[in-house]
């Protein structure tokens, strides 16, 4: 089919992993023009999933052995490579994903759990006139409807509070918030409206009552994005895509091109991390959609590759659940260092975050104290 012979033995990274090098409004621009070049009609769509239930990892282990060669192996199996074993799986494609960990075990699995435009983002395309922002904002917001469309069992709209503590930030903020309202359009989820004093007493007894004006409360999406992950590597899984967890790529296989001589990427060698077999998986293309672990990969293919992506470590830490009402969030909007927090109900507890702070890459990221000091300072 065209499409395998437009990505033949090549490398395609992960969004998360571009999102982070690129910025999120050079990622938007990038994503359009990579969307436009990449679209096909596929050949054969498959419109019924394969299998009623999902096959045993057993199965999917003999599958990846046995399969003399797929069409595309997806390496990662968080958000961003299950998509995209899914999108070519229902294409026709003969697909194979691995995930060293268990799915959705790394980034896709600690998030804020919002689906949203992004308030601060759109903040900066109109102090900026920055139109690829707005574009990404106006892009996310469909998104957002979307998912809370498609996922209505692991969606769900959240009415967030803004706390005011000063009155020229009251026209200021309402002004912000309503043109939040006014890009999502038709996918508005509420309209956003202003609390008194009391009234936002109410719902955050908690708050510092000196010099609080009032409040605004706008509506964003909350998701289980573990949950979804897994939703979506399952659906693979039962279109027929071979997915395991807990199989680890050690090398990248190649082959010389026959006209050129090149060398080029047609497989990976996998380890069961649970039992230690080893074994090659060939694929005309190869996925990698690792995340933060991005540029390991690449250097399986070439050594001297140049770096990448800029890992960051963005922690939360979980609080009691008296510190939020079980339907509402809450928007520092200024904290001491000009970053935001979210205060967030999420299965009878709180979540406050989040950091963004330069770190290494490792399978286990720990919070520095320095990291959930902040938060604590900023909480109190």
């Amino acid at each position: 089919m065209a499409f395998q012979k437009a990505v033949k033995g090549t490398i395609l990274v992960g969004g998360g992993a571009l999102a982070s090098v690129l910025g999120l409004s050079q990622f938007a621009h990038y994503r359009r023009k990579q969307v436009n070049l990449a679209y096909v009609e596929a050949a054969e769509c498959v419109s019924e999933p394969v299998n009623r239930e999902p096959p045993s990892r057993e199965a999917q282990l003999l599958t990846l052995q046995n399969m003399s060669e797929f069409d595309i192996l997806v390496i990662g199996g968080g958000a961003t490579g299950c998509g995209c074993a899914l999108d070519a799986v229902t294409r026709g494609l003969k697909t194979a994903l691995v995930e060293r960990d268990d799915f959705s075990s790394g980034t896709s699995s600690r998030s804020t759990k919002l689906i949203h435009g992004g308030v601060r983002y759109l903040q900066k395309a109109i102090m900026k006139l920055d139109i690829e922002q707005y574009r990404m904002v106006k892009e996310a917001l469909h998104e957002r409807a979307n998912l809370l469309e498609i996922a209505p069992h692991l969606s769900a709209p959240l009415p967030i509070m803004l706390p005011i503590y000063k009155w020229w930030q009251l026209p200021y903020y309402w002004v912000g918030i309503k043109l939040y309202d006014l890009v999502a359009g038709s996918n508005c989820l509420k309209s956003s409206y202003v609390l008194s004093k009391s009234r936002a007493l109410e719902h955050f007894p908690m708050l510092q009552k000196d010099k609080l004006v009032g409040a605004i409360v706008y509506y964003d999406g909350q998701h289980n994005d573990a949950r979804m992950n897994l939703a979506i590597a399952l659906t693979a899984a039962r279109y027929g895509a071979a997915t395991a967890n807990y199989m680890e790529v050690v090398s990248l296989l190649k082959e010389a091109e026959p006209h050129t001589g090149r060398q080029r990427v047609c497989g990976a060698r996998c380890r069961d991390v649970l039992t230690g077999q080893e074994f090659d998986v060939r694929a005309k293309c190869v996925i990698n959609a690792t995340g933060p672990f991005t540029d390991t990969v690449r250097r399986m293919d070439n050594q001297d590759a140049a770096a990448i992506c800029q890992p960051s470590a963005g922690v939360h830490i979980v609080m009691p659940g008296y510190y939020s009402p079980e339907s509402m969030g809450l928007l520092d909007p200024a904290t001491s260092d000009g970053r935001v927090i979210f205060f967030l109900p999420w299965q009878k507890m709180t979540i406050a975050g989040t950091t963004d702070t330069p770190t290494d890459v490792t399978h286990h990221p720990i919070p520095s104290e320095e990291d959930i000091n902040f938060i604590l300072n900023e909480v109190q």
